[in-house]
């Protein structure tokens, strides 16, 4: 009887969000070991099969980071953020286009879910420009040129939608190109909230390897379940959200201001996050809304 219980209690969630879109972003933490994806991927599968569509984002940074010491290239960073030169471009390609994209394929392979690589580069989804030398916290106050790295001015969801719409699980890979062709790093969190805002998504999940919100980072009894836009950036005002957290909430923002649904930032640490916050009522994670 417990077990038909928990289906009674997803059955409302699973006629709601039957034919909706959701945006999922899979952070280092979901691809660290091979476990880790089959883990997230199973969750991916159900959402599938119930009828949501799915796109996938992932990003890869850990991974290029492992490659490029193999293959003898100097990783930089300034302020958290990788200086993009001709080489790490390469090995990005290699990775994140090749490598990850593949494994991800892969694990969806193996539950039966039809799915597609697509890196932002394909038929123009991502259209970039190159970022200009700033200034970033943890610069010293010098100007700093990342190279090869990209801002979005534009996300074509023409294939992305085509894809959907014929029953596949795209895969997006967070290369850009510009007007020239020139291939370009971008962020895949921000790749993922301005896809979630172009698509309309009903739900854009982020994971990570944090629990979501929480007042406290080592204390998982202070996890805040639920953040309105404004509550969301008075508690970056207050330092109650600080660190990497500050960008990942400030591009969830943007992206609810554009038209995206609800955001969740959740564990891919822990099993089963995301069935849990999308099927049950007392959820998981952190859930943003415009209000």
């Amino acid at each position: 009887m417990e077990d038909i219980n928990v289906l009674k209690q997803a059955l409302p969630y699973i006629r709601r969000f039957k034919g909706a879109t959701f945006v999922i972003k899979l952070g280092g933490e979901a691809m660290s070991t091979r476990e880790a994806l089959e883990r997230v991927i199973d969750d991916v599968s159900l959402l599938y099969l119930v009828g949501i569509r799915v796109v996938l984002v992932h990003g890869g940074g850990v991974h290029v980071t492992r490659v490029a010491e193999q293959l003898g290239v100097e990783t930089r960073f300034v302020g958290g953020r990788r200086i993009t030169d001709e080489q790490t471009l390469d090995v990005l390609k290699m990775v994140i286009a090749g490598k990850i994209s593949v494994e991800i394929l892969s694990t969806l392979k193996k539950k039966a879910i039809p799915a597609m690589g697509v890196s932002g580069v394909a038929a123009g989804v991502i259209e970039a420009r190159r970022r200009p030398p700033t200034k970033v916290t943890g610069s010293d106050d010098q100007v700093i040129d990342f190279g090869e790295v990209g801002d979005i001015e534009r996300i074509d969801t023409h294939l992305i939608s085509l894809l959907l719409d014929n029953g596949y699980v795209p895969v997006l890979s967070p290369l850009g190109a510009d007007a020239d062709g020139n291939v370009l790093n971008i962020n895949a969190d921000t790749v993922a909230c301005r896809l979630a805002a172009s698509l309309q998504a009903e739900k854009l999940l982020l994971m990570t390897g944090t629990l979501g919100v929480m007042g406290d980072m080592s204390d998982p009894t202070t996890l805040i379940s639920r953040l309105t836009a404004e509550e969301a950036r008075q508690a970056i005002a207050d330092g109650i959200i600080r660190g990497g957290m500050i960008p990942k909430i400030e591009e969830a923002l943007r992206a609810i201001d554009r038209g995206a649904g609800q955001v969740h930032i959740l564990s891919a640490v822990e099993p089963h996050q995301i069935l849990l916050e999308v099927f049950t009522p007392s959820g998981c994670g952190t859930m943003l809304v415009a209000g």
